[in-house]
């Protein structure tokens, strides 16, 4: 339970940076997981890792010369670590990358949600900064149902669930190790809640959290008009914001906050339903070409390519 560090400054002095670096790396993929790293060309190497466990999560940080970190799929079964980790940047220069189809980019007090299972590129500067909170897959996503749809996406710094989660890991960082088993569990559980409030896992009353008033009304709205409208292959967020009297910006700078687009909302409905009626003893005789287009899909090829890629698994054989 206590905090452990693992720096380069441990590393024997005789080495050339090079050599220090290579050595770095070996024992990262032998003590911790397996990342290929790339560092600063013009600066000495340097690299600390802080991780305080609590419980099943542990709390981290990284800083140093690291500008490049790939996980592919030969490190993925190298070591079959499958958690998710919440990447914070603490540093001036932003950190961006690209998993599940999707390109991030967080700054400065910035977050995203990223998992240890599957392909995952970051690039930053020369010197940076950021934090890890890392918790078992299983633990995540029995919390939280498609926690993994919210992976890559940024979280804004003035997030407030995200500022209550820093201040709650710094407090836990910096006093003595949790002994006490149920402190442990309280400590892990609160975390796994916040981790859901910051990325929006928790569900459109989560998402509601820290607005207020006429904000959070007008949210409503518009998650209810996709909602009520998702199948009709017109809908836009022009349309919704011409509907309720908003401009388009007001709406996709709402949609924002909440952690989740309007292109994206439409689509999970649309393959939501799809998935329902295919499942559907009673749609045995229509063709998936009809169902699509009944769930919102106008392009039976765009169709086959999400569904697979939300399920993992083909329409037909959903059906």
């Amino acid at each position: 339970m206590k905090k452990n560090v693992f720096s380069s400054l441990h590393l024997p002095g005789h080495l050339d940076d090079r050599a220090r670096f290579a050595l770095w790396q070996d024992i990262h993929v032998a003590e911790i997981w397996s990342v290929e790293y790339a560092i600063a060309a013009n600066q000495p190497f340097a690299a600390e890792i802080e991780a305080t466990p609590v419980g099943p999560v542990v709390l981290g940080q990284m800083a140093g010369t690291i500008r490049h970190a790939s996980r592919k799929a030969r490190n993925i079964a190298d070591d079959g670590r499958d958690g998710y980790l919440l990447l914070i940047n603490h540093g001036d220069t932003r950190l961006s990358g690209a998993q599940a189809g999707r390109d991030y980019s967080v700054g400065k007090g910035e977050a995203a949600l990223v998992s240890a299972s599957e392909a995952l590129e970051m690039s930053g500067g020369d010197s940076n900064v950021w934090a890890n909170i890392v918790v078992p897959r299983e633990i995540l996503e029995s919390a939280f149902a498609h926690v993994e749809d919210r992976l890559a996406l940024t979280v804004a710094a003035d997030n407030e669930a995200l500022g209550m989660l820093r201040r709650y890991c710094n407090f836990l960082e910096a006093g003595p190790a949790l002994v006490s088993p149920d402190l442990v569990t309280h400590a892990t559980e609160t975390i796994v809640d916040l981790i859901g409030l910051v990325t929006g896992a928790k569900g459109e009353p989560a998402e509601l959290a820290g607005m207020r008033g006429l904000r959070a009304a007008r949210l409503q709205a518009i998650l209810d008009k996709i909602r009520d409208n998702f199948a009709d292959p017109s809908i836009s967020a022009q349309r919704v914001a011409q509907q309720l009297r908003l401009s388009p910006r007001y709406v996709h700078d709402l949609l924002q906050e909440s952690g989740v687009s309007f292109a994206e909302r439409v689509l999970e409905l649309r393959l939501q339903r799809a998935h329902r009626m295919l499942s559907d003893r009673r749609n045995d005789r229509m063709r998936i070409s009809e169902i699509a287009l009944l769930s919102g899909f106008s392009d039976v090829s765009y169709f086959n390519r999400c569904f697979r890629r939300r399920f993992g698994s083909t329409p037909s054989s959903a059906r």
